[in-house]
């Protein structure tokens, strides 16, 4: 019988994925479908994808598919054959990372999850059957150009942080199970207007897209493919983005640049910097914005607290560690943090 879980340590499928002598392509792709039985097809798509050599993290839920994945470029056809093949994902769209060096993923992750994405939506009446209208690149330049529109941004704080579109409307919070109902009071008062929602790949805009809808609004778009498809479509057309800075991205690139624009800073010095890094002290893993200077300077920790833990022995860390749930720290000068840790050192007086 295959082995339907990883049995090899991080550490060996880091050093193994940096000794592929052949290159990889980075692929985001999701599909809201109904999923009768998520186990069976995350077993399923576990045992055909680990043949292909595919590395990644995929979320299966009754309500589809989310997934982040890298592919060995000499069975991209395969994978791509392969997909094609199951019900109701034949002719999805698949989104290949726009800067990428394929070394995004080290080991395929396929779990089974209540939502793909999570919304806190308990409303039994709600439903994806009905969701925004899809623009493309084209269609939503023209749409931005429309004194009209609204534009609002579906992402997290740090993601919207190192870039947005123009004038984009930024709900402020790091979960979208509260942007959703945040976006509709926001909104309120907008009814007449175009409302586009977007984010990184489409999986979060298009969710916020009906929920608009099911609160009562009209005019709503939502970008298709997000901004990972956006950016390769004004590429191939050469034309003007609207987008500006970075795409954060949820692999270890932790972006992709798409114009040369910095629009965010070092968390710590202040110096205009996009560069998200996680602090190096093992019982902190802040994600947050360092420079190269402030990089040296603390060692690549987030604090002088940080960087001094970063010296103790490694017995007396562990110990330190001991009892503290290391989840999803981010550092956000605009708002509380979803865990109180050291602030990071200011040499510029935040």
């Amino acid at each position: 019988m295959a082995l339907l879980h990883n049995r090899v340590s991080n550490e060996e499928l880091k050093k193994r994925l940096m000794e592929e002598p052949f290159p990889r392509t980075t692929i985001s792709f999701y599909r809201y479908f109904p999923v009768e039985h998520p186990q069976a097809f995350r077993d399923f798509l576990y045992k055909h994808l680990t043949v292909l050599g595919v590395f990644g993290r995929i979320y299966v839920a009754k309500e589809g598919i989310n997934a982040q994945i890298s592919v060995p470029d000499e069975y991209l056809e395969s994978f791509r054959t392969f997909l094609y093949s199951i019900e109701h994902l034949d002719g999805l769209r698949l989104n290949a990372a726009v800067d990428d060096d394929g070394k995004s993923f080290w080991v395929l992750k396929i779990k089974v999850r209540d939502k793909i994405v999570a919304d806190g939506i308990s409303d039994p009446g709600f439903s994806m059957g009905k969701k925004g209208k899809y623009v493309n690149a084209a269609r939503m330049n023209e749409l931005l150009n429309d004194a009209n529109t609204v534009v609002v941004d579906m992402r997290n704080h740090y993601e919207f942080e190192v870039g947005h579109f123009i004038n984009a409307v930024e709900i402020p919070s790091d979960t979208f199970r509260d942007q959703l109902p945040m976006a509709v009071d926001m909104m309120k008062g907008k009814e007449d207007k175009n409302i586009i929602m977007y984010c990184t790949g489409g999986i979060r805009c298009e969710k916020a897209s009906a929920y608009m809808l099911h609160n009562g609004f009209k005019n709503v778009f939502h970008l298709e493919g997000g901004i990972i498809n956006y950016a390769k479509q004004v590429k191939d057309a050469n034309v003007e983005t609207k987008f500006i800075g970075k795409n954060f991205v949820f692999d270890d690139r932790l972006g992709e640049r798409i114009t040369k624009d910095v629009i965010a800073h070092c968390h710590q010095c202040g110096q205009p910097c996009d560069e998200h890094t996680n602090c190096k002290n093992n019982g902190c893993h802040l994600l947050f914005i360092q420079c190269d200077a402030c990089a040296i300077e603390f060692e690549g920790c987030c604090s002088a607290d940080c960087k001094n833990t970063l010296h103790m022995p490694v017995e007396q860390q562990k110990e330190q560690r001991k009892g503290i749930e290391n989840g999803q720290n981010i550092f956000n000068k605009s708002r509380v943090r979803l865990r109180p840790k050291p602030q990071p050192v200011s040499k510029a007086g935040k």
